[in-house]
């Protein structure tokens, strides 16, 4: 358990962090046992609900001893001797019998009558000679060359369902297979639990719904339509209830009124315990037992809250956006699903391997989100890396390892046990691991039309190289510059693996058209007013990128302000610079261009793909090298600022 005090920041820090297990078994006593909501739907109705009694069979099915195949009703014992050189000759009952027509003339030794698929078998029948088996001869009657066994091609009553067996089970989720077996019995009623009728909230001043203007500061509320279709999924009923900002009085009212009407409660942000958050310290005003847990000691989601108030769960998820998904994944609908009834979440597992360390935090259990690609050796799971506020992670992940808390890292090349999201590994056509460019979508999208599946990931031109050669993937976007031989990208290769060329982009200096320090300046005139100036702070790239090293080489053995602000893309350079939290990057022309930044051209770079060459001869590797060359790329990537060799 950790302890701290409040804060010289003026925060009120988390007082008592609790473990994942500690925090559900406190949540699930105040939580259970209860009673499970129930209503009497039609099978329509029903369709993804679960049953809330187990369903009795009451007929048979089929209802009658019914025909399996065309022919002929007949009794065994008349062609016990028959064969084709000594038919049975068989007199026809002067009656057909087809499906819905009951017969009326018994079949009595030495006779038979015409029967179809599905139809009644008469009485005194025992068994169904094939009509191919059979053939007409005067008299009104038919010779039959082979034997027929009691019970041939019959299906009695009640093979299928015997009246008064358990149908279904409760619990059972209802599907199109479980309607059929329902429909089938004549049940036209079930009764059903109900879906939990879940209110959800979204909390914070900064937040805008999707569709109006986003202000200055603010950001839009993905918090709320992720967990109301979450929710969704797992069987629930949610009711999104708006964005409510940081007034302890109206939060209040709508929580109250929410809680009301509705038998859960789920607000995201507010449960930092931050100067304005305020959702905890309402919660536990809203009846008892009030907060059970808050704090849990995970990473992502430490600043879970949960509560229970007179009966009705209350939960305050994180803010950012994967610790609100996961925290709710991981820890809340399970027990949402309990409380609906309905069958805990299957989850599906798989071995890979890690290939980079990842460090941890020790004192939480953390889970890492993945995406999985095929090795020459296995699976191989990728770190999606972005960060709790980031939105794209559990889109692109493929499911989660776990960290131990004892742990303060995975070591590269462990072995690891993956939770998947989905209940089968979905291994791409196509791997692509290295730097990235929006040029590279254009590609990306040559291929969804063509029916294939990508996995592109971003580490880096120096890490889509260390991947190139674990054969971790098929190809590797890199654009790296060798000052020695004064070339880009062929110098970095190693055997088994080959250049292809991609296109060429202009990498240079932006800073705001209204700073007058870089106007009418060359790339090293914009250079040394830069580091001339103290007051003027850059905005750098990460380590392992080409553009990186390209900016080490301008600056020499120079450290400005800025220097340590590390983003990944090239779009998070021009917005740190256009939102004045920067002076001066590096970046693409093309981003430049959208940002509405000035721009100093500095050197073209080649942005080409190191083709691992083993995997070359893959269809979906022939598909991208052949959209490389096709028109539809060659016409798009020119309006969007690069340039094809050649």
């Amino acid at each position: 358990m950790t302890r701290s005090t409040r804060q010289d920041t003026g925060q009120e820090q988390f007082l008592t962090v609790l473990s994942r297990d500690e925090a559900l078994a406190r949540f699930e006593a105040a939580l259970f046992p209860r009673t499970i909501p129930t209503e009497e739907l039609t099978l329509a109705d029903a369709l993804g609900l679960a049953l809330a009694d187990d369903v009795m069979a009451p007929i048979d099915v089929p209802p009658f001893d019914r025909s399996n195949v065309d022919g002929f009703a007949v009794r065994a014992a008349d062609m016990a001797t028959a064969s084709e050189a000594l038919p049975a000759r068989l007199l026809l009952n002067h009656e057909t019998i087809a499906c819905g027509v009951a017969p009326q003339i018994p079949v009595l030794a030495g006779t038979a009558t015409s029967i179809s698929t599905g139809g009644p078998v008469p009485r005194g029948a025992d068994a169904i000679v094939m009509v191919e088996h059979t053939q007409p001869t005067e008299g009104d009657a038919i010779e039959v060359r082979r034997g027929a066994s009691p019970g041939q091609f019959i299906s009695n009553a009640g093979s299928d369902i015997a009246r008064g067996e358990v149908l279904l089970r409760a619990g059972t989720v209802i599907g199109s297979r479980e309607i059929g077996m329902l429909a089938a019995c004549g049940i036209a009623l079930v009764t059903v639990a109900r879906k939990l009728r879940v209110a959800v909230l979204s909390t914070g001043d900064e937040l805008v719904q999707p569709g109006d203007a986003l202000r200055p500061a603010g950001i839009y509320d993905a918090n709320g339509a992720i967990v109301s279709a979450a929710i969704t999924e797992n069987g629930g009923e949610a009711s999104f209830l708006g964005a409510y900002p940081d007034d302890e009085a109206k939060l209040e009212a709508a929580m109250r009124e929410a809680l009301a009407a509705h038998e859960v409660l789920i607000l995201s942000g507010g449960t930092s315990k931050g100067a304005g958050d305020v959702s905890h310290r309402i919660v536990n005003r809203l009846g008892a037992p009030g907060i059970v847990a808050h704090g849990v000691a995970l990473k992502p989601g430490k600043p879970l809250c949960l509560a229970v108030c007179d009966g009705k769960p209350v939960v305050v998820l994180p803010g950012f956006p994967t610790s609100a998904m996961f925290t709710l994944h991981d820890m809340i609908v399970p027990l949402l699903r309990r409380m609906a009834g309905l069958p805990p979440r299957t989850e599906a597992k798989v071995t890979a391997k890690v290939p980079l360390r990842i460090p941890s935090e020790l004192g939480r259990t953390e889970f890492v989100m993945v995406s999985l690609v095929e090795g020459d050796e296995g699976l191989v799971a990728y770190p999606t890396g972005k960060g709790s506020g980031a939105i794209t992670s559990f889109a692109q992940a493929d499911g989660f390892i776990s960290i131990e808390a004892l742990a303060d890292n995975m070591p590269a090349g462990s072995e690891a046990s993956v939770t998947l999201f989905t209940p089968h590994v979905r291994v791409p056509d196509l791997v692509v691991i290295g730097s990235n460019c929006t040029g590279l979508d254009l590609v990306v999208g040559i291929l969804f039309r063509a029916g294939l599946t990508v996995r592109s990931i971003a580490v880096g031109s120096l890490g889509g190289l260390a991947a190139a050669k674990r054969s971790e993937c098929d190809i590797a976007p890199i654009h790296l510059f060798d000052a020695k031989t004064q070339s880009y990208n062929a110098p970095f290769l190693s055997d088994g693996l080959e250049l292809v060329e991609g296109w060429r982009r202009m990498q240079g200096i932006v800073y705001r058209p209204s700073d007058i320090r870089f106007q009418g300046a060359d790339a090293d005139e914009a250079v040394r007013a830069a580091l001339a100036d103290p007051n003027c702070m850059m905005v750098n790239r990460n380590q392992g990128s080409g553009t990186r090293i390209l900016i080490d080489q301008l600056l020499g053995p120079a450290r400005p302000d800025g220097y340590w602000n590390q983003p990944r893309s090239h779009n998070a350079v021009a917005a740190a610079v256009a939102q004045n939290r920067a002076d001066w990057g590096v970046t693409i022309a093309p981003v430049a261009q959208s940002a509405g930044l000035s721009f100093i051209a500095l050197k073209e770079e080649h942005y080409d793909f190191a083709l691992v060459s083993a995997r070359k001869e893959r269809p979906a590797v022939q598909a991208f090298l052949t959209a490389l060359t096709s028109p539809e790329f060659n016409e798009g990537i020119e309006p969007m600022g690069f340039i094809r060799p050649g």
